[in-house]
């Protein structure tokens, strides 16, 4: 039994001594490059995970270079959050805030709560004084308007028209008209009552050359020719619609005295209605009533319902 067993064990000893060399060493080797192999991975492992942690640190302190020490970044971001408080300007207040819209929501609601700020206070203050300056500035074009119209009538050579001014009011005037196409029966019935002239006033507003001016006769009572009650007249180019600030004064006499002859115009001679004076307040009513006739059907005749 102990001769068997000492054969086998010198059998296993002449395998092993027979073996290929070669393939002892690349079983060596081979478990030698996994093994370096594995080693090199958990080095690599390491040494990233290390390099992710520096771009991580680098990240939230951008002055750093992966240290706990401050870099210049860091110091110049300490620094300024030091000074900030410091140098930070003073806040407007709440009834600033509100008056620019500026601000949060809070300083809004403040603002609101507060009221009005200096700039809307003076912005209301100041506002009063646009209209002031604009109702100048039109008193200024009527005014210079109207010396000019009074120049030129002055130079008219057949003294069509004359003028004189109301209590010396360069906005109202009385006109008169001389003259009437001399075949008409208007201007038969002025010779046969040695009516000299048809005496017209005239009142114009701030807007004026803007607006028309209000016209009515005066003087003698006159029928028909586009002349209504209180001595209105019935004529667009006197209407907001139908003006032109073109339209002179002058211009408008003419029309007016071909209006008179187109719509057979006379003299009144019936007796106690002649002697009856138109009236101002008389003529307007007439007139606002005769443009909303007319803005409703337009310049033609209008229905005998509707006057």
């Amino acid at each position: 039994m102990a001769t068997l067993l000492r054969k086998i064990g010198l059998i296993r000893l002449h395998n092993r001594d027979t073996e290929d060399p070669k393939h002892h060493h690349n079983h060596r080797g081979g478990g030698g490059g996994q093994q370096s192999a594995s080693l090199r991975g958990k080095g690599g492992a390491k040494s990233g995970g290390h390099k992710q942690q520096q771009q991580q640190q680098q990240q939230q302190h951008p002055g750093g270079a992966g240290d706990s020490s401050p870099g210049p970044g860091k110091g110049k971001g300490k620094r300024a959050a030091e000074l900030a408080p410091r140098d930070k300007p003073p806040q407007p207040a709440a009834g600033a805030a509100g008056a620019v819209g500026a601000g949060g929501p809070r300083e809004r609601a403040a603002g609101a709560r507060a009221g009005p700020g200096p700039a809307v206070a003076a912005a209301a203050a100041g506002g009063s004084l646009v209209p002031a300056a604009r109702q100048q500035h039109c008193t200024q074009v009527r005014s210079r308007r109207l010396m000019k119209e009074l120049q030129d009538i002055a130079r008219l050579s057949d003294r069509f028209i004359s003028v004189e001014l109301v209590d010396e009011s360069l906005f109202d005037w009385n006109v008169k008209l001389h003259q009437v196409d001399k075949d008409s029966v208007l201007w038969q019935d002025m010779k046969e009552t040695n009516t000299e002239f048809i005496l017209l006033n005239l009142t114009f507003p701030d807007n004026f050359p803007f607006s028309p001016p209000f016209m009515r006769v005066l003087s003698p009572r006159l029928e028909n020719g586009y002349v209504l009650d209180g001595g209105a007249i019935c004529m667009e180019l006197l209407t907001p619609r139908g003006w032109s600030s073109a339209y002179t004064v002058e211009a408008v006499m003419r029309q007016f005295a071909a209006s008179l002859v187109k719509g057979q115009g006379r003299i009144c001679r019936k007796a106690g209605k002649s002697k009856k004076s138109f009236s101002r307040k008389e003529a307007e009513a007439t007139f606002k009533s005769l443009v909303k006739t007319h803005e409703k059907y337009g310049w033609v005749t209008p229905p005998v319902s509707d006057g």
